[in-house]
């Protein structure tokens, strides 16, 4: 069997038959984070940008992000998502002398297909949101290490990122 499941037997890309999957909950957290100049930083927390309420624009451009992602990803199934929560923190938080924002996207559903992708796409929508809410003042902004953090649910069972 080719491990590889977006591919049938002869090599063509198709769409994973998930019928005959049990529908389970499944949750899914994603994590990432925009790196910028410190007095971008302070702009986005002293609430003084031009565009308005940065983090609370982007938290909203990453659930909807989340709620379209099938539409992005060409074999994505489109899934009733129960819950996409969005959470920043500012990076010096986690990293001591870091200037930027990790994003934080949880997703969950109780379906026959994981979350993961939606959840990637939240965080990777609501930090292009950031950076296009701040790119006036700072278009050296960089994004780097999204990825999956959390996946439980399913015949797989769960994925904790070490």
């Amino acid at each position: 069997m080719n491990p590889l499941t977006h591919f049938d037997a002869q090599g063509q890309a198709h769409m994973v038959d998930v019928a005959a999957k049990a529908a389970t909950h499944r949750r899914a957290v994603a994590s990432g984070r925009i790196e910028m100049q410190p007095a971008t930083l302070a702009l986005i927390e002293a609430g003084n940008a031009k565009k308005g309420d940065v983090l609370g624009i982007a938290r909203i451009a990453g659930i909807q992000a989340a709620k379209k992602t099938s539409d992005l990803i060409p074999l994505c199934h489109p899934l009733a998502l129960t819950r996409v929560a969005i959470e920043f923190e500012a990076a010096g938080a986690r990293q001591p002398g870091a200037t930027g924002i990790f994003c934080t996207a949880t997703v969950e559903t109780v379906g026959p297909t994981g979350v993961e992708m939606e959840a990637l796409t939240a965080v990777q929508v609501a930090l292009l949101t950031i950076y296009d809410m701040c790119k006036a003042v700072d278009r050296g902004m960089s994004i780097h290490d999204v990825r999956v953090r959390e996946k439980h649910g399913g015949k797989s069972g769960s994925y904790v990122a070490g």
